[in-house]
């Protein structure tokens, strides 16, 4: 004989020249498939050209088959899933049918090579709010519901609890089974030695895994998770139930009396999966070959024939257009086979719903269902186990997501689940039957084991199998005994069966340890001696021992009739299943003397299996029922009706569009492999509500698909674009959802073909958030925590469970923004609506904070949905800055503190990502703050999980995003010690160019030129009318110039303020300010000259009317020492503001310091400093600074004594704070400002610095060195009589204190009187230039201002009125609410 190659197929070709016939219709459609599904090749692009080249390329480019995070595994066969390409022989005889021109595939060069296998299933970032219809599951009742209502147009969601996986990924060996496994249940144990544990909730292993042990009193259930559903993990065997059976009284009469209506369906199932007998001319299966003789030595050699199972024979595309591998007979049908031959739901009618639009979501557990609270449809409420979120497991089930399903939903999740679905959501108030989760069955399912036979059966699974000893499918043959019968319930079969590799190591343990074993009778000495050899040579030698006991061990799999009277329950929320006395024991009992008797036929040794050996019970993988078709199509006998549709009652009248597709609606034991009957019941449901709701399902051939490309049909699209060419607009909220998909789109389609990797984790903060409509608009610390007191004591909780995903960690680290996505929920049952779904939201990581300077936030922006549809917007934020340094528990409240603002939803208000202030525009309905627990921290902590290809691309993931978070946190927390930061030598952020109208050269009577700019009136209030401008003089005070009242990097300033006020403003640039450079040795007693100089140029422009002057610091200073000894006139002045000093400067602490050091020195600092570095100190530096004075200044700056929340890394703020004191609260500032506070600043010569600093210690105005005159003196101040003055200090000033204005106000009170023109403020919360410069000062400041300067200029009776400007509408907009 010729030696055989890897594969039987080719055996096959040279064996006997003839391969079984092909599966595969040609592309003209010349077959009987009732779906039409074209068949042909996927992997690479074997089409021939002259078909490619016809496929126009495809409409939509979406990110189903995301790159996925799997890698192949070089242990594992590469099966025809993954990218590598195959070729074939099949070619096109004639020009394909002209309807599937735009369904050939194109080339595959699309195709990311990275990618290991398919991925149907979509990112949950990419659910819609709702489709017409949602199917639970993704096994037989589910792929059924989700290919036909694809077809038929319907926009269809697909939730599966498991994950997707694909040949080639499944589990081979134990150790990978077992992190598989999930068990749940209630434990059982007869005897009095495990009462203890009788009873005890179990839950364990990874509830996303393949393989569900579903432990339950009386019998166990094994039940498969993952796309695909349990068609992974079955058997594959396609067995139609008897008639006798359908005939059986439990079932409905439209059924009962006509079993042969099932016909036609099974065969539509047929067309689809494509069953087949295990081939003649393939190699003979030992396991097959055994059960035959064990059937002809029980008499029952009539009754053994072939199965039809789901098993591929041949290479090539299935019905649906999937490529196929034939079987390489390894026996893993039960963990998964990793050839690429098993035709499941996942690569049928799933890869058909894909093919035709649906939307596949993988870790979704449903958990219940409800009408939608506006009538239309259903919302399905399901947990996400994605993102690691099953590690906070106190939230995982309470806080739940959802989907709306606007027309149907088809539950197809099995018995169990679907079952459990059911019965939470009748507990949840939808009304259905009584009868949901009774009348359950295990199907009559048996495990035994015929051990150390004297034949070879070679059961043992092997995931590469020799050529030579092939395992086989895992079931084959079966000894069909269920005709004949006089009672159908009598009926059963004996199926052979295979134990998997993952297994082999712990089967013999099992076998031989195993208690209740029925050895053979009358055994000879010479018998008991080989089977004693058997067994050493498989604990020797291994399970796969030619000769050993584990490779004579055959494995029966029987199916029969129970009683039908297991029942599912809720306890504690939990499902318990309950078998007992659901067996009929005389039948069992004939049952197990027949498998007794097969074994002792070819002399073996009986062995039941560990839970019936163990237990008492038996273990089914079939469980069926729970929610049963009525034998009288009423509520009173079962669930639903024959077509699967749910009661609303005990009555006969149903949920419209609440269908139920999977085995729990099969009313009795089948005594069969039930997934045919399941498929079956599925198509006739499924075409019965088709038919109800005038929907025709398209019997359209499928193209080859290419599962690493696109669908080629996208029915929602197509309806979309369908609608607005017959002029139906999307809605408002339709559209932003979709701007949303193609945002969310953009971005993972983008890493995929980047092949980036990514990061991701999942936070739960809990708080308390105050709803209130009215006086919450304020973004301050104060207003947060004064909301979250009230709603504390009104117990107006809030929690959000979000996951965080960055699909590109390299995007997420260094891109400006730090975005990721975020998806969740947010419960806060004081806010109507609640919960609120959060989907493709906006996470910030560590995003500079432009509105206050070294601040670094995480910040949470979203919309979110009601379950009442409502729409909210969701602003959080976490605010990190220089507080933190040096203080871990700091760190760790700003870190875990996330303050929060609920607002109405505005269209259109996230559709631009980088506007920070877009939330700020809808009315604020709920303030409050939340924080991260300690416990959920370390939860958050270990759903910290890279993505990407490798392993290699995931380490260098989590070490980029980890490196990133480490740095940014240390340069806070670290910040006094971190590289500081120099002027930039480009500016950035001057949002607000306010240049001046024009400017004016004035020359003082001293000689010295200096420069005034005018700005012209914005708007003039009243009539309109030039009269009704008033003219406003503003004096800057020292190193600064007009830029700290005409801003630029704040988007409303003081010129702004005025202008549009009705004002013409005026403002000098004199000789102390920022244009003084070096050389210069001018004084605020020099500079009255030029403040004369321009009052008189406004005086010979304007008039001889007096003028309203506005004057801050040391330009107040110059203008009291102007007015005191008599060079300014104080008949030119209307009115004056003073801000933070006028006639008494007073420094304050610091600086006071600073004064008291340098007179303990013996030497002042202006002294030393000339000693050191010349006359000038300039505020400005850079990082290649020349002098190493200056360089060393500049780090012995850092440690200038401030506050810890004033702390920064600005060299410019600290030169500036160090020769003035500090100048601001940085908190008012916003990071432009601050950034480019070298831009704003000039320096300081030594002898104005003496001069100040000889002022500020005695408390009064002087004159010029070296008299240094007193100018505050009872005669000069009574100059000033008659001229309304206001004053104003922040209560914060670092370089004045407020007493200096409190001084002045008490003189001018003590000289003239309390008559009502001398006022004086005290402005919490700001510095010293703040009051100006800060980012609120025109609302905190400016209005106080203007209403005294509008009393003294307009009158008492003068009202401001708001004038109809972008300033207006940008406040009302909310985007100056800072």
């Amino acid at each position: 004989m010729d030696k055989p190659s890897t594969r039987p197929s080719e055996t096959l070709r040279i064996n006997h020249g003839q391969p079984s016939p092909p599966l595969t219709p040609d592309f003209r459609g010349v077959d009987n498939n009732p779906m039409g599904i074209m068949n042909g090749t996927q992997g690479g692009d074997k089409t021939p050209s002259h078909v490619r080249n016809t496929r126009s390329q495809s409409p939509d480019s979406t990110v189903s088959s995301s790159s996925s995070t799997s890698s192949t595994n070089p242990s594992q066969p590469i099966s025809t899933f993954t990218s590598t390409t195959y070729t074939t022989s099949q070619t096109l005889t004639s020009s394909p049918d002209p309807q599937l021109k735009d369904s050939i595939p194109t080339s595959a060069s699309t195709r990311d090579p990275a990618q290991a296998f398919p991925r149907l299933s979509k990112p949950l970032e990419l659910l819609r709010s709702s489709y017409d219809v949602v199917v639970i599951g993704s096994g037989y009742g589910g792929g059924v519901a989700a290919s036909r209502m694809a077809r038929a147009g319907e926009t269809v969601c697909v939730l599966e609890r498991g994950r997707e996986k694909w040949p080639g990924e499944y589990p081979a060996k134990g150790i990978d089974a077992f992190k598989e496994l999930h068990v749940s249940g209630v434990l059982t144990a007869p005897g009095p030695h495990f009462q203890q544990m009788v009873g005890k909730a179990v839950e364990g292993g990874d509830p996303g895994g393949m393989y569900h042990l579903v432990l339950g009193r009386g019998q166990s259930a094994v039940v498969g998770n993952g796309l695909g559903g349990t068609s992974l993990i079955n058997a594959n065997v396609f067995m139609e139930a008897d008639k006798e059976t359908l005939a059986l009284k439990a079932w409905p009469p439209e059924i009962r009396e006509n079993p042969s209506e099932l016909d036609r369906y099974y065969q539509k199932v047929a067309d689809v999966l494509e069953p087949q007998e295990y081939p003649a001319d393939w190699p003979e299966l030992p396991k097959a070959k055994l059960l035959k003789l064990q059937a002809q030595r029980l008499g029952m050699g009539h009754k053994f024939k072939k199965v039809r199972q789901t098993t591929r024979f041949v290479n090539g595309p299935n019905s649906c257009g999937v490529d196929m591998s034939p079987s390489t007979l390894s026996g893993q049908d039960v963990t998964g086979l990793n050839d690429g031959s098993k035709n499941t739901t996942l690569v049928t009618y799933i890869a058909d719903a894909w093919n035709w639009g649906a939307e596949i979501f993988c870790e979704c557990e449903v958990r219940y269902i409800e009408k939608d609270r506006n009538g239309e449809g259903y919302r399905v409420y399901f947990a996400w186990h994605g993102r690691n979120r099953g590690l906070f497991k106190a939230n995982l089930h309470g806080d739940l997501m959802w989907v709306h399903a606007k027309k149907a939903v088809f539950l197809g999740a099995g018995a169990i689940a679907s079952t459990e679905i059911l019965l939470r959501s009748k507990a949840m108030g939808l009304e259905m039957s009584d009868r949901v989760g009774q009348n359950m069955s295990g199907n009559g399912d048996i495990l035994a084991f015929g051990y150390n036979t004297d034949e070879t059966a070679n059961a043992i699974g092997r995931e590469h199998p020799s050529p030579y000893n092939p395992v086989g499918p895992c079931i084959t043959s079966v000894i069909d005994c269920r005709e004949g019968n006089e009672n159908p319930l009598d009926g059963f079969v004996i199926e052979e069966g295979t134990i998997p590799e993952a297994l082999s190591l712990f089967f013999q343990a099992m076998l031989d340890f195993m208690p209740g074993k029925k050895e053979p009778k009358d055994e000879t000495i010479l018998e008991k001696t080989q089977a004693a050899l058997a067994r050493y040579g498989s604990w020797i030698m291994g399970p796969y021992f030619k000769n050993g006991a584990v490779a004579r061990t055959q494995v029966y799999l029987v199916m029969s009739h129970d009683s039908n009277q297991a029942v599912l329950t809720l306890k504690d929320d939990k499902p318990v299943l309950e078998f007992l006395g659901v067996s009929r024991s005389h039948h069992i009992k004939k049952l197990h003397d027949i498998l007794q008797q097969a074994t002792q036929a070819v002399g073996g040794t009986l062995v039941h299996s560990p839970f019936h050996a163990l237990l008492e019970q038996q273990i089914t993988v079939h469980p069926i029922g729970g929610a049963c078709m009525a034998g009288d199509n009423t509520g009173k006998t079962g669930v639903t009706n024959h077509v699967g549709q749910v009661f609303t009652g005990n009555g006969s009248e149903t949920h419209d569009g609440l269908i139920v597709t999977d085995g729990s609606v099969i009313p009795t034991a089948l005594g069969a492999n039930p997934f045919a009957t399941i498929a079956a019941l599925a198509e006739r449901s499924v075409e019965a509500y088709a038919v109800s709701k005038g929907l025709t399902i398209s019997e359209k051939r499928n193209g080859i698909l290419d599962l690493f490309g696109e669908p080629q049909h996208l029915p929602m699209r197509h309806q979309q674009q369908q609608n607005n060419s017959l002029g139906m607009v999307m809605s408002q909220d339709q559209d932003e959802e979709q701007s949303s998909l193609d945002i969310a789109h953009a971005v993972i389609r983008d890493a995929r073909d980047l092949n980036a990797s990514g990061f991701g984790f999942t936070e739960v903060m809990s708080g308390f958030v105050h709803h209130d409509t009215t006086g919450l608009s304020e973004d301050d610390r104060e207003t947060y925590e004064l909301a979250y007191r009230v709603a504390k004591s009104r117990c107006e909780s809030a929690r959000l469970f979000v996951s965080v995903q960055a699909f590109n960690t390299r995007d997420l680290v260094q891109h400006s923004q730090h975005r990721g996505l975020l998806t969740g929920t947010f419960v806060c049952p004081a806010i109507p609506g609640s919960p609120f779904m959060v989907q493709r939201g906006e996470f910030n990581l560590f995003i500079l904070d432009d509105k206050a300077p070294g601040t670094r936030n995480l910040t949470y922006d979203f919309d979110m949905t009601g379950v009442d549809g409502r729409r909210l917007h969701f602003h959080g934020y976490k605010v990190v800055d220089s507080s933190v340094a040096l203080a871990p528990s700091r760190f760790w409240r700003a870190t875990s503190t996330l303050y929060v603002t609920i607002s109405e939803h505005v269209p259109g208000m996230c559709a631009d990502l980088d506007d920070e202030d877009a939330w700020r525009r809808g009315p604020v309905i709920a303030k409050g703050i939340m924080h991260v627990q300690p416990a959920d921290f370390v939860s958050q902590i270990n759903t910290m999980t890279p993505t990407g290809n490798n392993p290699l691309t995931r380490a260098l993931s989590a070490a980029s995003f980890l490196t990133y978070f480490t740095r940014k946190s240390l340069s806070l927390f670290l910040a006094p010690f971190t590289p500081l930061e120099y002027p930039a030598k480009i500016a950035s952020g001057f949002i607000n160019p306010t240049p001046p109208t024009r400017s004016v050269d004035v020359v003082a009577s001293d000689g010295v030129t200096t420069r005034m700019h005018v700005w012209e009136p914005t708007h003039i209030p009243g009539d309109g009318s030039p009269s009704n401008i008033r003219n406003l003089f503003m004096v800057p005070g020292a190193s600064v110039d007009h830029q700290i009242f005409a801003l630029p990097t704040i988007p409303f300033n003081a010129v702004n303020y005025f202008t549009r006020a009705g004002y013409r403003v005026y403002i000098t640039v004199h000789r102390i300010s920022q244009l003084m450079r070096a050389g210069s040795d001018a004084t605020t007693y020099d500079a009255r000259h030029d403040l004369r100089a321009c009052l008189a140029h406004i005086r010979s422009e304007q008039g001889p009317e007096p003028v309203y002057t506005i004057a801050h610091c040391m330009g107040s200073v110059a203008l009291a020492s102007g007015l005191l000894d008599g060079t300014i006139p104080a008949r030119w002045l209307k009115g004056l503001t003073c801000s933070q000093v006028f006639m008494h400067p007073v420094w304050s602490p610091t600086n006071h310091g600073k004064l008291w050091s340098g007179s303990k020195l013996r030497m002042p600092f202006d002294k030393l400093y000339g000693l050191l570095a010349g006359s000038w100190f300039d505020c400005s530096t850079s990082e290649d600074e020349p002098s190493w004075v200056q360089r060393a200044l500049n780090q012995l700056f850092r440690f200038y004594p401030q506050p810890r929340r004033e702390m920064c890394r600005s060299a410019a703020c600290h030169r500036t704070s160090f020769v003035f004191g500090r100048c601001w609260s940085h908190v008012n500032l916003n990071e432009a400002t601050h950034r480019h506070v070298d831009r704003f600043f000039g320096g300081v010569n030594m002898r104005l610095m003496d001069l100040l600093m000889r002022m500020g210690g005695e408390g009064k105005v002087l004159g010029n060195p070296p008299l240094y005159e007193t100018l505050v003196t009872s005669e000069k101040i009574a100059k000033l009589r008659g001229l309304p003055v206001m004053l104003f200090s922040g209560r914060e000033n670092a370089v004045l204190s407020p007493e200096a204005t409190e001084r002045t106000y008490e003189a001018l009170c003590q000289a003239f009187g309390d008559s009502g023109e001398y006022r004086r403020r005290v402005v919490p919360g700001y510095g010293h230039l703040d009051g100006w410069m800060g980012r609120n000062a025109w609302k905190d400041v400016y209005p106080f201002v203007r209403e005294e300067v509008d009393r003294v200029t307009r009158g008492e009776e003068y009202r401001f009125e708001e004038p109809d400007d972008r300033f207006k509408a940008m406040v009302q907009g909310g985007e100056l609410l800072y």
